[in-house]
Parts: C-alpha cells; sequence; structure tokens
C-alpha cells in the first residue's frame, strides 16, 4: 500500500507580513507539513529566503514526533551548491532537506558558505551527508530531467545513500502561479510502479482542478501554495486534497 497522504502547503504564497501566524494556522487547518521554498537567485532565476527566516517560524509550529510526521518542515532547496548550506537549516530547523539532482550533479563538496572547494559532490553524498547530518532527504528533479537518473540512486543497497522522498516538479521551478504541467505525470507513475512505499511528492500548479491526475498518478505528498493560502476555507481544501490522494491509494 502506498504512504499516506501528506498536504504539504506553500509559505512561499503565505503572508509573509505575518509569517509565523500564517504556518501555524495552517498546521492548525490540518495540513501535515510546511514545504518552504528556498531559492538563491542563480539555480533559479528568483530569490526568497534563508535560513534565519526558518530559524524565526520555527517556534510556531511544533517538531514532528517522528519522521514525516505532522510539523515537517519541507524545505525544497533550489540552490546552486546545496551541500553547503545543509547545517545551516539542520540548525535552523529544517526536518527534510530536498535538493535538486540537477544542481547536486554540478556543485561542490564544499560544507558551509563560506568554503570554497575543487572536489566535487553527487546525489548519493549528499543524501548521506544529509543523513548524518541529521535530517531526511529528498532530491527532486525539474521537468526537463527524465525520471531514469534516479533510477541508480534509488536502486543503491548502502541505505544512507537513498533519498526518503522524490519530488517531481510540475512547474519549471523558480516562481508561484504556474500552470500545472500534467505531461510530468507518468514520471510519477513510473516511481510508484517501481517503488509503491515511497513517498513521492508533486509541486507545482496543484489545487481541487488538478489534484485527481496527480494523485491517480501515484503521487502521495501534495505541493499547494496559492490553492491553500488564496483559499475562502483552506481547511475545507486542504481537505479535498487529502481525500483525493486517500481515495486512490493502491490503485494504480
Amino acid at each position: 500500500m502506498p504512504p499516506r497522504a501528506i498536504i504539504a502547503p506553500s509559505i512561499l504564497s503565505a503572508d509573509f507580513g505575518a509569517l509565523g501566524k500564517a504556518c501555524s494556522d495552517t498546521m492548525d487547518q490540518e495540513a501535515d507539513w510546511l514545504h518552504v521554498d528556498i531559492m538563491d537567485g542563480h539555480f533559479v532565476p528568483n530569490m526568497t529566503f534563508g535560513a534565519p527566516v526558518v530559524t524565526k517560524i520555527r517556534p510556531h509550529v511544533g517538531r514532528p514526533a517522528k519522521p514525516f510526521g505532522k510539523g515537517t518542515f519541507d524545505c525544497h532547496m533550489m540552490i546552486a551548491e546545496p551541500k553547503k548550506w545543509v547545517k545551516d537549516f539542520e540548525k535552523a530547523g529544517c526536518d527534510l532537506y530536498c535538493f535538486h539532482y540537477e544542481a547536486a550533479v554540478a556543485s561542490t563538496a564544499a560544507e558551509n558558505p563560506e568554503d570554497k572547494s575543487d572536489a566535487k559532490t553527487s546525489p548519493k553524498e549528499l543524501i548521506k551527508y544529509i543523513h548524518d547530518v541529521g535530517m531526511l532527504a529528498g532530491i527532486a528533479i525539474k521537468p526537463d530531467t527524465p525520471v531514469d537518473v534516479l533510477w541508480e540512486i534509488l536502486e543503491n543497497s548502502i541505505k544512507e545513500e537513498v533519498p526518503d522522498m522524490v519530488l517531481v516538479m510540475t512547474v519549471h521551478p523558480g516562481f508561484g502561479g504556474q500552470k500545472f504541467m500534467a505531461s510530468e505525470l507518468p514520471k510519477v507513475k513510473a516511481l510508484r510502479e517501481k517503488y509503491p512505499e515511497l513517498n513521492i511528492e508533486v509541486d507545482g500548479g496543484l489545487a481541487e482542478g488538478t489534484i485527481d491526475q496527480a494523485a491517480a498518478a501515484g503521487a502521495n505528498v501534495i505541493v499547494a501554495g496559492s490553492a491553500v493560502f488564496g483559499a475562502k476555507d483552506p481547511a475545507e481544501v486542504i481537505a479535498k486534497l487529502r481525500e483525493s490522494v486517500d481515495s486512490r491509494r493502491g490503485k494504480l
């Protein structure tokens, strides 16, 4: 049986003037996780915020009692040098550090923001490093990246180098409010067929009008930004997203 539905509203669509309250409110509205979009202006053209903001909002949401539990801060690292920021985000209160495959294969092994290194990292090395620091590890792929690049990583016999979650982007990363790309759902379906117990996240354009397609493909972790934070009744939207996923569990 595939894992349960996890609804992770993206705080990129929240009220930044009262961000702490917005985070606690959405948890009260029965969200499971908070999706925290980190953009550096290099890997993607936009910029958001860094570890200091995560530190400030962390006290507004209780820490998860167990891995993948309620209150998980799911930090989506759309940054060019993902290894440099692992320790800072762990200290800030991140629970799941999700980096991009495309960044990991092109970035350095430097472990601090001020460091420089000629050595390169790799997705497997970075996953192990995240686990060693004490967080769950996720790996994300852009729409232009084939899902096949993940098979070697997911089939690794070394448990510490295997990700805890895969994120399939259903928009091009960098900006909110884009149109949902159903063309990416075959990647989700292929992942679910090969790994029935894997947490598979989709991010981009998810709302009441697109959730059924994503759920039918096998996604169980649903990122929704404006659909939740812009709704008249966010709790109702969260409930509908959850029902769509749970009603399709194990039916692929």
